[in-house]
C-alpha cells in the first residue's frame, strides 16, 4: 500500500466518531482480545439474582443495557463526563440511575447498599468494593492487566502503560483478600488482538486513550508509518491483550483499616 493509503487510513480513523464505549467502527478491522470465558454470560447469571445492582464505570451503558431485564434498583457509575450523558440516554429509560463518579478511588454510593457489583474494565479499589457491598454481596470483575497491548506500545516506541507485573490476577486477588473479600473464581489469559490496518490502530488508540496518553498521529508519525509498512508486508499486526476475571464475596469478618 502506498503512502497515500496511509494518509487516507489515518484521516478516516481521526474523523470517525467516538461515543460511549462503542467499538463498532473497528468491525472487520480488528479481531480478538476476548478471553475464553464470556463476561456477559457470567454477568447475566448474577444480574438474575440481584436485588440492588451496580455497574461500575459503565461507559455509555452498552453492556449493562444488554443484560436486561435489570433489577428495579440498578445504578451505574461513570467517571468521564461525556460518557455520563450517553449512559443516561441509554439507561434511564430502563430505570437505571446513572451517577457521575469523578473520583476514581471512591464509589458514590452508601455503605452496604449493593448486593451485586459488576465491573468490566473499570477502576477497582478493594476497600471501596467491600464498603459498598452488603455482607454476602458479590463482585464480578473483568480487568485489563498491566501487560495489555504492551507490544503495541513497544512497536510505536511509546513507554509502557504500566510497570510489568503491577496489575495482575495475583496483585488484584491479594488486595481483595486483604480487604475482606472471599474469592470464589479466578482466571487469567493473554488472548491475541489482531489489527488489519493502521487506521484501526489509530482509532483504537483514540478510544483507549490511556494506552498511550500522549498519542497523536503527528507525534508518532514516523513510528506509525514504519508500522504501516510492516502491516502491509505482513497483512496484520498481532499484539497480546491481558485479561483476568474475579468473582468474590464480601465476608462479614472485620478487616484492618485502610492504611
Amino acid at each position: 500500500m502506498t503512502a497515500a493509503g496511509y494518509d487516507e487510513l489515518v484521516a478516516a480513523a481521526m474523523a470517525a466518531p467516538i461515543e460511549g464505549w462503542d467499538f463498532s467502527w473497528l468491525s472487520g478491522r480488528v479481531e480478538g482480545s476476548e478471553p475464553s470465558w464470556s463476561y456477559p454470560e457470567i454477568a447475566r447469571e448474577h444480574v438474575a439474582t440481584a436485588d440492588r445492582l451496580l455497574d461500575v464505570d459503565t461507559g455509555g451503558g452498552e453492556l449493562l443495557a444488554s443484560l436486561q431485564p435489570l433489577p428495579r434498583h440498578t445504578w451505574a457509575t461513570e467517571g468521564w463526563p461525556p460518557n455520563v450523558a450517553v449512559a443516561r440516554r441509554r439507561l434511564e429509560p430502563l430505570g437505571v440511575t446513572v451517577v457521575p463518579a469523578p473520583v476514581r478511588e471512591r464509589l458514590p454510593l452508601p455503605d452496604g447498599s449493593i448486593d451485586v457489583m459488576l465491573n468490566r474494565h473499570g477502576s477497582l479499589d478493594a476497600h471501596e468494593v467491600r464498603r459498598t457491598l452488603r455482607p454476602g454481596g458479590i463482585l464480578l470483575t473483568q480487568q485489563v492487566g498491566s501487560e495489555d497491548c504492551a507490544d503495541l506500545n513497544e512497536a510505536l516506541g511509546a513507554p509502557p502503560l504500566r510497570k510489568s507485573g503491577s496489575w495482575t490476577l495475583r496483585t488484584a486477588s491479594e488486595a481483595l483478600s486483604a480487604a475482606g473479600m472471599r474469592l470464589t473464581r479466578t482466571e487469567e489469559e493473554t488472548p491475541v488482538l489482531t489489527f488489519y490496518d493502521i487506521g484501526a490502530v489509530v482509532y483504537h488508540l483514540r478510544l483507549v486513550a490511556w494506552q498511550i496518553p500522549d498519542f497523536s498521529p503527528e507525534r508518532y508519525e514516523s513510528a506509525l508509518r514504519r508500522l504501516h509498512r510492516r502491516m502491509c508486508s505482513e497483512g496484520r499486526l498481532d499484539v497480546h491483550a491481558h485479561r483476568f476475571l474475579i468473582v468474590a464475596e464480601r465476608s462479614d469478618e472485620p478487616v484492618p483499616a485502610r492504611p
